[in-house]
């Protein structure tokens, strides 16, 4: 069998982002384990032989659900050409397995083992370049993760198997080009018409077919009937990667002074061709993504790539058709709707260096851009950027690590920061670039409070017909729908009452699966968990006491009900997953916007990202309390952050915009700092706090979230756990805790108990030895409970 090796010393990101682990052999790890459960574990047989020369032994990674690196021999035919990065296929168990060879190995610590030798090489030349293996190095051992997996999920399809390579032939593309530079008007009574459309305009007029497939299902035969109506040509073009058309396309002459400067910072520092990370902090509408562009062309004018990270590239089709544009072929965008022979492509392009800049979600960190100088993580403080499964990374903290490795310039950006980039740019880690007015000094918007507790319902009784909207709420909108503006309504609760309540008895209708409340949908006339899906019709009578049901608690779909009533003059739509439950119609309905088809658009956090209506003139967030009670530490800055995100669709255009902020909480430290537009006194206080309780990013964390079917089963190795971490706590002057284990806060999904216990320590050092014991306890864990290790985890619940 071979030598398993376990890395055991994980850094932290922020000090070294150069992985130097220590190495721990499995059969110690096992004989550890044997210690901690009594009669637990297997015994590896070793058979004794002489041991090869050095020279010819390899350091693989096997693409299979296994920790640590394997050695192999190397067949005398391969020595002297392997390279780190190529695929491999090696012998694995009772079969054969995808490997990543990743260098020359040194002989196994204890005595000769018998070693299996690779079978061949998959490739010519690495799919992976050097400066990747090292990230992927460092995601592994950081986030506690096998690193034939992660280098595994890195690759596209095509190379992510045990297949040799094959090229891929995207040597024609089709793309789909708009002969008019407005949807016409008939277009409305054809949705999916007037979507293909909308997406073609959005991104400049020509999209690959592919791209605009992906983003709109059945958009091939849609844009056969455009082009039958003379709206679209259709182009089939040879692929030439890195042409460069239209280079000045959309570029405007001028600055903002406040532009100007944060350019010329990220142009010496792309020159001096060093690492070196920033936080541009600017409100919104102050022209980041101009200044974004600008830094890509300076790095592409000095033969350097560039990254740029979107947290969801399906809603903001406008920033990948500006840099479209502005670069033409020298952009890969990537994402997973293309053809598994076009991501490919794409990716091959991207290695050989023929396209310099890459576009994409959180997976482009990984994406092999040649010669890197500049990455870009846009909305960085948003939480699509960590990832919720399997390689649990978050791809900011990630580009901030390959930043360091490549010696390229990191551009974090952001209206509202997150705290721990705050904080890092405030303690010097990185230098802070502030664009704090819009461009053509556009005035920010007005922000009002309308206090609930004097504006209540005119009975005083809460019932289900109790109105929702203020008398100034209301009179607002009609004053802006009577101008011919828009209005955007803002609650980050879909749903018609999140609450049923039995009069009699007091009990709420819950998810018989989940421990969450089920939600009423009045237009389909059922109570839905938001958890696990299931639904069924709403009941007359209490489950135990027969009581009447009362519905509390308010939804977006309640509020478009109330709005279209209390306004009947006024176009009302609603913008959640329930409404847009595809892409299509996702971008009809925010092109029917646009085009002002819509006077009022009630929606949940999907209208607050990265839109720009400059029809919008009135915000109004329905509810400010919504998120506040939510048991987690980053409650009140999420509250803030989408305030301040939805705040900022008024006033983009010429007219000034205006937003009304509806709470029973006024005293609440986000919503008193959204309403003087006052983010750096939110973080002072917000910060305060969190140094008191020693949360991040006074602290590192790492959560251990356990489900099991059997809820005795799963307590009993959480309290396994949680005495395992207990009994091998560092001195208290280490400043490593242990909170739990507890059972969840939501502590049922889908008919499975969860349980957690979180461990906090200065620096994710201070973790490693109560990680690298938690590692090994997985292995004897009954198969009946999951147990997930999350380093940095993004959030409580």
């Amino acid at each position: 069998m071979e030598q398993q090796h376990f890395e055991l010393k994980p850094l932290d990101f922020r000090d070294d982002p150069s992985p130097t682990p220590g190495s721990m052999p499995l059969r110690t790890l096992r004989a550890n384990l044997r210690r901690e459960l009594p009669g637990a574990g297997r015994t590896a047989t070793v058979r004794p032989v002489v041991s090869p020369t050095p020279a010819l032994l390899a350091s693989v990674a096997v693409g299979r659900p296994v920790r640590g690196e394997f050695t192999y021999l190397v067949p005398e035919a391969l020595a002297g050409n392997l390279a780190p990065g190529q695929r491999v296929l090696v012998p694995f168990g009772r079969g054969m397995a995808l490997g990543f060879y990743l260098g020359p190995a040194t002989p196994p610590v204890e005595g000769g083992v018998r070693l299996k030798a690779i079978q061949r090489v998959l490739e010519d030349s690495p799919s992976l370049p050097k400066d990747l293996i090292a990230l992927l190095r460092f995601a592994a051992e950081h986030y506690r993760y096998p690193l034939g997996e992660v280098i595994r999920g890195a690759l596209p399809p095509g190379l992510s198997t045990a297949v040799d390579e094959k090229a891929a032939k995207a040597d024609v593309q089709h793309f789909a080009v708009a002969l008019v530079t407005e949807a016409p008007r008939q277009l409305s009574r054809a949705p999916a018409q007037s979507a293909a459309m909308a997406y073609l305009l959005a991104v400049g007029g020509r999209a690959p077919l592919e791209e605009v497939a992906h983003a709109i299902p059945g958009a091939r035969e849609t844009l056969k009937k455009l082009a039958e109506k003379g709206l679209v040509r259709m182009e089939e073009v040879e692929l030439k990667p890195g042409v460069r058309e239209g280079l000045q396309q959309g570029r405007p002459a001028q600055l903002t002074p406040e532009q100007d400067v944060a350019v010329r910072e990220l142009q010496g520092a792309v020159d001096a061709a060093g690492f070196q990370p920033y936080l541009l902090h600017g409100v919104t509408g102050s022209g980041k993504t101009e200044v974004y562009l600008r830094a890509v062309e300076h790095a592409l004018s000095r033969g350097r790539g560039s990254l740029v990270l979107v947290p969801e590239i399906a809603l903001t089709p406008q920033l990948v058709g500006r840099f479209r544009s502005r670069f033409g072929g020298d952009v890969a965008v990537l994402h997973s709707g293309l053809k598994d022979r076009e991501r490919l492509f794409h990716w091959q392009a991207l290695r050989k260096g023929t396209v310099k800049i890459a576009v994409g979600v959180r997976s482009a960190v990984f994406a092999p851009v040649e010669n890197l100088g500049l990455i870009v993580v846009d909305e960085e403080h948003d939480p699509s950027f960590k990832q919720d499964e399997k390689l649990r990374y978050q791809a900011r903290d990630l580009a901030v690590v390959r930043g360091k490795q490549a010696g390229a310039v990191v551009v974090l950006g952001s209206a509202t920061p997150a705290l721990e980039t705050l904080h890092n740019a405030r303690s010097g880690r990185y230098k802070l670039l502030e664009l704090k007015r819009r461009v053509d000094d556009r005035p920010m918007p007005t922000i009002e409070m309308v206090d609930l507790r004097v504006e209540r319902p005119r009975d005083g009784v809460v019932t289900e017909e109790a109105p929702i909207l203020s008398p100034p709420l209301l009179q607002a909108m009609e004053e802006t729908v009577a101008k011919g503006q828009q209005v955007i309504l803002f609650l980050n609760r879909r749903g018609h009452s999140t609450i049923l309540l039995c009069e009699v008895c007091g009990l709420s209708l819950k998810c018989q699966d989940c421990d969450v409340c089920l939600t009423h949908h009045r237009s389909q006339n059922r109570v839905v968990c938001h958890y696990c899906g299931v639904a069924f019709p709403v009941p007359d009578r209490c489950r135990e006491c027969t009581g009447p049901m009362l519905k509390l608690g308010i939804g977006t779909e309640r509020v478009e009900a109330e709005v279209a009533e209390r306004l009947p003059q006024a176009r009302v739509a609603r913008l959640d997953r329930d409404s847009a439950t595809s892409a299509e119609k996702l971008t009809e309905l925010l092109a029917s916007f646009a085009r002002r088809e819509i006077d009022i658009l009630v929606g949940t956090q999907m209208v607050a990202k990265g839109h720009d209506f400059p029809g919008v003139t009135l915000v109004c967030v329905v509810m400010a309390d919504t998120s506040l009670a939510i048991p987690d530490f980053r409650a009140s800055e999420r509250t803030f952050h989408l305030l301040t995100q939805v705040a900022g669709r008024a006033g983009r255009g010429k007219d000034p915009g205006r937003v009304l902020v509806q709470t029973y909480n006024p005293e609440a430290e986000p919503v008193k700092r959204v309403l003087a537009h006052d983010f750096d006194g939110f973080a002072h206080q917000e910060l305060e706090w969190r140094k008191a309780l020693a949360y991040p990013p006074y602290a590192r964390m790492a959560s251990v979230r356990l489900e099991g079917e059997h809820p005795e089963q799963t307590a009993s190795v959480a309290r396994y756990l949680g005495n395992l971490v207990g009994r091998h706590m560092p001195p208290a002057s280490a400043g490593v805790r242990l909170l739990g284990p507890a059972l969840a806060p939501i502590a049922r999904i889908r008919g499975k108990t969860r349980w957690q216990l979180l461990v906090k320590g200065p620096t994710h050092a201070s973790l490693a030895p109560l990680l690298a014991r938690l590692e090994a306890a997985l292995a004897e864990v009954p198969s009946g409970v999951k147990v997930v290790l999350d380093v940095d985890p993004g959030a409580m619940l």
